[in-house]
């Protein structure tokens, strides 16, 4: 999809994954590899933690930049909730500081971290209409399955 900025969901090493992290890095090249390898190298030397989020070249995708976000492991002990929210909220600050006025998420930590969806979606749409700052007017979520979209548009009523 074409957009400003793409949200990854990332894995804290910045140095690609699976899932959604593993098919941008597959489609963007190397270049957003190079640029998350120069972060590791400076400032991120321990990796990105979680709930943070830093802007790369988008490489060969559609979009101006990549902003990865790694997303909590879900606990049914722990509240990781505002981490979770903090994805979202730190992703939407980085989309406003570039200028950005579309942006793309995932369904940030519903995949292998855990998190249910349902509970996802809410913290997801909630975050976003809150925490949208101009230049961003337009928030895409681009989601895996039926599943999920039903999860978001149950969200949504």
């Amino acid at each position: 999809m074409s957009v400003d900025a793409i949200v990854n969901a990332a894995n804290s090493s910045l140095l690609g994954g699976g899932g959604v992290d593993g098919a941008i890095h597959r489609r963007g090249g190397p270049g957003i590899l190079a640029e998350c390898r120069a972060l590791r190298a400076s400032r991120y030397g321990r990796g990105l933690p979680t709930g943070q989020a830093v802007a790369t070249t988008a490489g060969r995708l559609d979009a101006a930049h990549v902003i990865h976000t790694v997303g909590p492991v879900w606990s049914g002990e722990e509240d990781r909730s505002a981490l979770l929210a903090s994805c979202y909220r730190e992703s939407l600050r980085v989309a406003a500081e570039l200028g950005a006025q579309s942006v793309a998420f995932p369904a940030i930590s519903t995949g292998i971290y855990g998190w249910p969806m349902d509970d996802g979606a809410r913290i997801a749409l909630r975050t976003v209409r809150e925490a949208a700052l101009p230049p961003v007017t337009t928030v895409w979520f681009v989601l895996f399955d039926a599943y999920a979209y039903g999860e978001f548009a149950a969200q949504l009523r």
